[in-house]
């Protein structure tokens, strides 16, 4: 068999499409999902027991079952059940944000219970409102202490995006599968496409080592 990358040079603009559409959803999914990732943590580590047992049942199914499992579900299930249509685009939205929520929270759960009691003991003593504490005291603090793992999570998602392609987003996968089909070089098409993510994730994961040593010396001061 022999192989001829250079057949790709025809479908060069495709695949930067497929690219930057994958990148347009992983960026959205990243900022709602870590917002909701937040939240959820602040839920679980409140002091009431129903915000603490929804929150948890939210973030073990969301842990607890495959990610495409809750893609095709949203994408043909849930229009049934809410009577309207959902684009692949909204649905990739609404799955990998809802994963993404999920495993962010625990990052943000640890981080949060590694801030001591006195930084809440100095909030009250001062009279701040409970939304000042969060947002000017406990969101800094919990997010320099959550960068390393969320950067991690990030990446992870970005590999999870490929998923997509299974409810017909053209993103990266699905334009190389697509191409891959029309020319019969599955070989040639899919290892440039691998090589892509590649070249993509493997230096964030060299960001993200740096960038937590920097962060440990920087708490350790």
């Amino acid at each position: 068999m022999s192989l001829d990358f250079s057949i790709l040079a025809r479908f060069e603009h495709a695949l930067l499409l497929g690219l930057l559409t994958t990148l347009k959803l992983t960026a959205v999914c990243i900022l709602l999902g870590c917002s909701l990732g937040f939240l959820v943590g602040l839920a679980r580590t409140s002091r009431g027991a129903v915000l603490r047992v929804i929150s948890g049942i939210y973030v073990e199914f969301f842990r607890g079952t495959p990610v495409l499992i809750q893609l095709f579900w949203i994408f043909f299930c849930l229009p049934l059940i809410l009577g309207v249509e959902l684009s692949n685009f909204m649905s990739g939205v609404i799955a990998l944000t809802l994963y993404m929520g999920a495993i962010t929270s625990e990052t943000f759960r640890a981080s949060l219970k590694s801030i001591g009691p006195e930084q809440s003991d100095a909030c009250i003593a001062l009279g701040l409102p409970r939304r000042i504490q969060v947002i000017s005291v406990i969101l800094p603090q919990a997010v320099l202490r959550a960068i390393p793992t969320l950067l991690s999570n990030c990446v992870s998602l970005f590999k999870e995006s490929a998923l997509v392609s299974a409810v017909g987003m053209a993103d990266l996968m699905f334009v190389g599968q697509n191409i891959s089909n029309n020319t019969a070089r599955p070989v040639e098409v899919l290892t440039v496409v691998a090589l892509i993510y590649f070249a993509i994730a493997f230096p964030l994961t060299r960001a993200v080592t740096l960038i937590e040593s920097r962060i440990l010396k920087k708490l350790a001061i």
